[in-house]
């Protein structure tokens, strides 16, 4: 759903990048409210609102996103989907620095191998774009930061989703209400049909959150981590194919060296977590069989005793 979302954005034209982004602020909450509403998920409310650090991340949160949904909406219908998709691809190596300049975490080799050759990659690209490629930049640094204030934050998808489209609602909200009153909003002025498509942001937006969140709890990080790059994969194939975004030397060997440093990065992590899972089992197996060893039984004492001098001959 990722993956195929930069087909989406184009068909709400003629509404533009802001009034889409205040719709899709708008009916996410409406679409996460009723599924909390059948699931019966009200008690979290209550403690959020009992801890305002949580909120005030919450609230960063919200703006973060606004960011990096606003700024994608706008690159997918100027045909910036390529540009796009390079965001998500250098986002893990964001994040990767990013756990090492804030949270102090320390890389193994691979690791600062695939930062460095992601690093060579935005030079590439910079060169071949004539300047940084800045919407990937900020798609990717937003992102980043977003997943940060959650790992803080530390509340399930649909709640930490329903709590950030509550706090964007009221601005959202007022904007669409002045954009009608200017006689520039496209709701309501398009038909029915663009109508329902504004709507349907909500669950455009909803929908893959709550099927990520699902599997996270059922797919091992290791597979997780790998299908999340399905979704830039398909938006590249996209804005090459379908929407024929040009593609000259310099930026094909700027995502070739993205690619290889995302290889590099999936290599070390697959083979890291073999590692892991071999040593468990290893020290699971020592534990196993020490339990199963019978305790020594005690020698009789008498087995103990120095033996008596035998008599030696006079001499």
């Amino acid at each position: 759903m990722w993956g195929l979302v930069p087909l989406f954005w184009p068909l709400l034209k003629p509404a533009g990048a802001v009034e889409i982004l205040a719709h899709r602020m708008t009916w996410s909450l409406v679409v996460v409210g009723l599924a909390l509403l059948v699931l019966r998920r009200w008690g979290w409310v209550r403690d959020l609102l009992r801890a305002p650090r949580k909120l005030g991340l919450l609230a960063l949160a919200a703006a973060v996103i606004t960011v990096n949904w606003g700024l994608y909406i706008w690159a997918v219908n100027s045909g910036q989907v390529v540009e796009a998709s390079l965001g998500y691809f250098i986002n893990p190596l964001v994040t990767i620095a990013m756990g090492v300049l804030l949270l102090k975490e320390r890389l193994r080799p691979a690791q600062w191998a695939a930062v460095g050759i992601g690093f060579a990659a935005v030079l590439v690209l910079s060169v071949g774009y004539g300047r940084l490629p800045w919407i990937s930049l900020t798609l990717a640094f937003s992102f980043a930061i977003y997943g940060l204030i959650k790992k803080k934050v530390n509340i399930g998808g649909l709640e930490s989703l329903a709590a950030e489209t509550a706090l964007q609602f009221l601005p959202a909200l007022g904007y669409l209400i002045w954009l009608g009153s200017t006689g520039n909003a496209t709701f309501g002025a398009e038909g029915g049909g663009h109508m329902a498509l504004l709507a349907a942001t909500g669950i455009v937006t909803a929908a893959p959150l709550v099927c990520f969140g699902a599997a996270a709890i059922r797919v091992p990080l290791s597979t997780l981590g790998l299908l999340q790059y399905l979704a830039p994969v398909f938006q590249f194939g996209l804005g090459v194919v379908y929407f024929h975004e040009a593609m000259p030397p310099e930026r094909w060997a700027g995502f070739s060296l993205v690619w290889l440093a995302l290889t590099v990065l999936t290599w070390d992590a697959l083979s890291t977590a073999r590692r892991t899972r071999a040593e468990a089992a290893r020290l699971a197996e020592a534990a196993r069989l020490a339990e199963q060893e019978p305790a020594p039984t005690p020698e009789p004492a008498s087995e103990h005793l120095p033996a008596a001098p035998s008599a030696q001959p006079g001499r």
